[in-house]
Parts: C-alpha cells; sequence; structure tokens
C-alpha cells in the first residue's frame, strides 16, 4: 500500500492555518469535557440522588478543571512522569541541541527536564512557547547519537511551535477529570444503592427506569467518549511535526534514525499511562503481543504507525 507523501501528511495547509486550528481545537475541546463533566453530574443525581447540589458540584469541578487545564496542565503532566529538572552541566548535549534548535525555530528556549526510565522517548507539555517544557527519558539520551537526539528534539519544538502542546495537555487533565468523577459516581451508586428517595417521582415507572439505564450507561461510557476524543486529536499531529522537525533540522535520516530505534525498542515507559500516552513522541505503552493489555493499548493507540513515519521521512 502507497504511503502518503509529504504534502499529504500536511494536509496541504500551512503551519499557520495548523497553529490557528489547534487554538480552535483547545477551546473546543475544553468546552466539550465542560459539557461531558456536567452531565455525568447529572447523572450521579439521577442514580444516587442529591438534587442541585451535585449538578452545582459537577459544575464547580468543571470550572476548575478548565482552569487547571489551561494553567497547570503542564506542571500535572511533568509530576505524572516523575520529570525532574536536567541540570545544565550534567545534560549538556541536551541543553546545547535545544538552544541551537530554538534560534533556527524562533522560539525561546523551554524548560528541560529527565525521566529516569530506560525507554527511549520524549514529549513537550505546556500552554504555549512561553510556557512550555520538553522531557526526555534518560534511555533516550543513552541511545540516541547527536543527530538521531537532534531530530527528536526538533520534533518536539514543533509541537511548541505548532501549539500542540495545548491541545494534548488540556486532553491529559481532562479526561483525568472525567474518569475521576464518573469512578465516584459508579461508587456512590453500588455502596449507596440506586436512589431509594421517590419524592420527586423522577425515576417511578418505566419512563424513569430509562432515565436510569441511560445515567448509568452515561457513567460507564464518559470515560471511553473522552479518551476516543483524546486519540482522534493525536496522529495527524505526529505527522506534522515530523515534517516541521526536519525542515530545521535540515536533515531528514536523522529522525528517521531515531524512529528506527524507537521501533526496535520494545521497553515501556513505567510512568506513562493511556491518558498522557499521546504526548509522547512514540506510544510508551506496552504492545507486545501475548502481553497483559497489549491488545488494548493497540486498539487505542494514539500514534500512526512508526514504519508509516519513517518511509514518509525516507521520502523526502
Amino acid at each position: 500500500m502507497t504511503q502518503p507523501d509529504l504534502s499529504t501528511a500536511l494536509g496541504h495547509t500551512t503551519f499557520a492555518r495548523e497553529i490557528g486550528r489547534n487554538r480552535r481545537t483547545s477551546f473546543l475541546l475544553l468546552t466539550f469535557f465542560v459539557l461531558l463533566i456536567i452531565l455525568v453530574g447529572t447523572a450521579i443525581d439521577v442514580l444516587v440522588g442529591g438534587g442541585f447540589a451535585i449538578t452545582v458540584f459537577a459544575f464547580v469541578i468543571a470550572v476548575v478543571m478548565a482552569f487547571v487545564a489551561y494553567f497547570k496542565s503542564d506542571t500535572i503532566a511533568l509530576a505524572a512522569t516523575r520529570a525532574r529538572p536536567a541540570d545544565p552541566v550534567e545534560y549538556r548535549r541536551y541543553h546545547n541541541l535545544v538552544e541551537g534548535l530554538c534560534i533556527a525555530a524562533g522560539l525561546p528556549k523551554p524548560r528541560l527536564y529527565v525521566v529516569d526510565d530506560p525507554a527511549p522517548n520524549a514529549f513537550a507539555t505546556g500552554r504555549n512557547p512561553e510556557h512550555a517544557a520538553i522531557a526526555v527519558t534518560t534511555g533516550l539520551l543513552a541511545t540516541m547519537n547527536r543527530v538521531e537526539l537532534e531530530g527528536v528534539l526538533a520534533h518536539e519544538l514543533s509541537h511548541v511551535k505548532n501549539y500542540d502542546i495545548l491541545v494534548s495537555t488540556v486532553a491529559v487533565v481532562a479526561v483525568g477529570a472525567v474518569a475521576l468523577l464518573s469512578d465516584l459516581g459508579l461508587r456512590f451508586m453500588f455502596w449507596g444503592g440506586m436512589r431509594r428517595d421517590r419524592r420527586d417521582n423522577v425515576d417511578a415507572g418505566p419512563i424513569g427506569a430509562v432515565i436510569a439505564i441511560a445515567a448509568l450507561a452515561l457513567l460507564v461510557l464518559a470515560p471511553i467518549a473522552a479518551m476516543l476524543m483524546q486519540f482522534s486529536l493525536s496522529r495527524r499531529r505526529e505527522l506534522l511535526a515530523d515534517a516541521r522537525g526536519v525542515s530545521l533540522t535540515r536533515y531528514p535520516p536523522g529522525l528517521a534514525s531515531a524512529l528506527r530505534k524507537l521501533q526496535a525498542d520494545t521497553a515501556v515507559v513505567d510512568e506513562a499511562t493511556r491518558a498522557t500516552a499521546q504526548m509522547w513522541i512514540e506510544s510508551p505503552l506496552d504492545r507486545e503481543p501475548g502481553h497483559q493489555g497489549a491488545k488494548l493499548n493497540s486498539w487505542f493507540d494514539t500514534h500512526p504507525p512508526l514504519a508509516q513515519r519513517i518511509e514518509i521521512l525516507e521520502s523526502m
């Protein structure tokens, strides 16, 4: 099967238009998750009672989540992966490469972090280029030569310049909030039982039964819907970041070689979860056939196949 060329990977759009689209996507994503959280709160009220207080609580959670997702999502993402600041002396090559690429890209230098993990991988986070951070694993620093590491860092800086980092970090926090609220609702329902108070007669009769079933289905499906929304945003951005990354380095074989090494390495990042998987340059989750959870990880893969990305780079 013929793989798309560079023009297909770019989708015939300019990078400037992509930045604008990512900003609009971030706003729509926040709106979607706020509404989803309010719906989850309403479903909890239907199933366990609580009246207006539950709806108000869900609204407050939604507003707080939107604030945190915009202003603090990078801090949460870095804490979730146990990233630590990269010492400029110990990691001089890392700092030097990023500084050179930032000059070429016209970007301020992001904060640099290291994740103590032997699996080679990297991610970028933050809400804009002025508040961005890049994290790489110790495995990536040990595995990649200078040219390959430069390709990976250029890819991550492209996510920064394209404002992909805002979309991905907002999604991480929002998915977590939806999953937590849905889980609390299900626990309240099973521990406290279905609503026994029939004072308002909302859940009496066949119509009430249908409403209760719909509310239960919402609690179960809301986290899945949130994850699917998150995953649908990821794949195209990876191809765009590859293309823009090599436009910075002027050397497509560097990133292609790095992706081949990532393809050959089957190690997984210990601190990675499905919520944060989309941030990494390559899926950090276990997809080895026969391993527990590997099939599910493959079904919900947030990245295009590495073989496809390598072939596109080799054709440039």
